[in-house]
């Protein structure tokens, strides 16, 4: 059975770091990435990076690149955070993958963690 965990979430002031962990189990070949989502309260649910676990090859969204890295092996898989702002508030979610279109995760036939809360504000 396919388990992930969040981890690392919290509060911190525009500017600062965070470093978010996704602990995972009993993953399948048939997931071939894993990926972390973000939901902002009244939005709908975004991908904000995935990592190939065949190749490592990584895939950022356009409003986090440049200062978030996902990094990590087989197990466990990290998404450092700099230069936070308080449009990054929200759960972050990791999520093992299925699909992958032009190097993005999809969330067709994803699993999901259950969230952990990151909170931006002075």
């Amino acid at each position: 059975q396919v388990q992930l965990v969040e981890s690392g979430g919290g509060l911190v002031q525009p500017g600062g770091s965070l470093r978010l962990s996704c602990a995972t189990s009993g993953l399948s070949p048939g997931y071939y990435a894993i990926g972390w989502f973000r939901q902002a309260p009244g939005k709908e649910r975004e991908g904000v990076s995935c990592i190939n676990r065949n190749d490592g090859s990584t895939n950022y969204a356009d409003s986090v690149k440049g200062r978030f890295t996902i990094s990590g092996g087989h197990n466990t898989v990290y998404l450092q955070m700099n230069s936070l702002k308080p449009e990054d508030t929200a759960v972050y979610y990791c999520a093992a993958i299925r699909i992958i279109m032009g190097g993005r995760c999809t969330e067709a036939g994803a699993t999901f963690g259950q969230g952990t809360q990151v909170t931006v504000s002075s």
